[in-house]
């Protein structure tokens, strides 16, 4: 049976869009991973148009950092010899606010800014309070102790006659949120009047005084606008292109980011390499293993073994020497600790973490997992969609195409194997009765 005119005229309309969906299909599988990535690399770019600017603004992902104490048992006993026994009191968590102010863009396709930073304490991430009490060592009594240790007799006692007079102790017993942000100290004055300079700070002494309210530095890094490969690397720091804390090129070289973004699709193969102004040197993490966070394909990058390995054990660390044990920093160099001489002391750890929420993790996920997903199924989808409607009309076209009608021949006659036609006629008797012979 064959198509009708009406089937024929839909079979066709049917073909010339699968046509198209196959088409459509083709152009993307070879374009649109070309428009994604241009996309990508178009908002990730530091520029005010683009849809990533606000968020490298004013980053909206909250940060943490989690302090764990070392709180001294037995004080008097160490006085007397004994060996000191710690227990860990944390973690005291803060939400960390980070945003960046005096953006200036520069002519050279860079952008300067300062990053402020303010903590908030998190009483229900927290295992404890801010008025929580620490034993632990007095950090002043002990550098000024350090300080005398080559100084003549009658000053050390009068620096003991001071530490008597004030009330000063080898340990002293303070508040989680005193040791944190500041107390003031009448020892500080002193030193501060007969000593200038000797301590880095004037009125109150906190070990994240200097962090609370205050900026990282004037940052200027690419904004990746002329040159995508180059973005968010720092071209200077405190208008430096290099510092000089250390003793080797290398160690005062002020490599990759700020520390916060790294340039659009990163690789195994890639290294997480970023400026640390705390720490006043440059950083590489290495790449360990892939993840999945929320739905979001992730790489893990950490610290090797050798980034703080002393010189002995790895010869390009000789730069940062005078070395410690491995695993120690002297920061001294870099960080106002005045005339303190350095010493290896363990009060506290800390950790920093970060984590997409909320909104900004579903727009991300959005935008750069579920959309490239959905559209690179699209294209091989609609590929196939249009080659099964290109068959339509095929098919049609050979129903249209049965077999020919056959004619059949009258007159013939019925020989002896054959009945005889009801369409043959019949011819008379003969005059002698006898059915007439048939004439040739």
């Amino acid at each position: 049976m064959g198509c009708s005119a009406k089937a024929r005229w839909a079979a066709g309309a049917l073909g010339v869009a699968g046509l198209l969906c196959a088409v459509l299909g083709a152009v993307m599988i070879v374009m649109v991973p070309s428009l994604i990535k241009q996309q990508v690399l178009k908002n990730v770019r530091i520029d005010p148009s683009s849809l990533s600017f606000n968020m490298w603004k004013e980053i909206p992902i909250p940060f943490y950092l989690s302090v764990y104490f070392f709180d001294v048992m037995n004080p008097s006993e160490i006085l007397k010899g004994e060996k000191p026994q710690v227990r860990e009191r944390g973690p005291y968590v803060y939400r960390e606010f980070r945003h960046k102010s005096n953006i200036t863009f520069n002519n050279n396709d860079t952008v300067s800014f300062l990053e402020y930073r303010t903590f908030q304490f998190q009483p229900s991430k927290s295992h404890g309070s801010e008025s929580d009490y620490i034993v632990m060592p007095n950090i002043l009594v002990l550098g000024a102790a350090v300080m005398m240790e080559n100084k003549p007799m009658t000053l050390k006692l009068i620096m003991t006659l001071a530490f008597t007079t004030l009330g000063e102790r080898a340990f002293m017993n303070r508040t989680v949120g005193e040791i944190m942000w500041g107390y003031k100290d009448p020892l500080v004055n002193l030193i501060n009047k007969y000593f200038p300079g000797m301590f880095p700070f004037k009125d109150k002494f906190g070990l994240f005084a200097e962090l609370n309210n205050s900026d990282s530095g004037l940052f200027t890094v690419f904004t990746g606008v002329q040159n995508i490969s180059r973005i968010h690397l720092v071209d200077k720091w405190n208008g430096l292109s290099k510092v000089d804390f250390w003793h080797s090129d290398q160690c005062n070289m002020i490599n990759g980011t700020s520390g916060q973004m790294w340039p659009p699709f990163m690789t195994p193969e890639s290294s997480l390499e970023f400026y640390s102004p705390e720490a006043c040197r440059s950083m590489k993490l290495m790449y360990k293993e892939s993840g999945v966070f929320e739905g979001i394909p992730t790489y893990r990058f950490v610290a090797p073994k050798t980034l703080f390995a002393n010189g002995s054990i790895y010869p390009p660390n000789e730069g940062f020497c005078p070395c410690l044990e491995s695993g120690i920093q002297n920061v001294s160099t870099c960080r106002q600790t005045g005339k303190i001489e350095p010493v290896v002391l363990p009060l506290l750890w800390f950790a920093e973490s970060g984590a997409m929420e909320g909104e900004t993790l579903h727009t991300f996920y959005t935008q750069l997992v579920l959309m490239p997903k959905v559209m690179h199924y699209a294209q091989y989808v609609l590929l196939a969609l249009g080659c099964v409607l290109l068959l339509v009309p095929v098919i049609c076209q050979i129903r249209s195409q049965g077999p020919e009608d056959t004619v059949s021949q009258p007159g013939l006659a019925a020989g002896p194997d054959r009945p005889p036609s009801p369409y043959t006629p019949l011819l008379p008797d003969s005059p002698s009765g006898q059915p007439p012979s048939p004439t040739a």
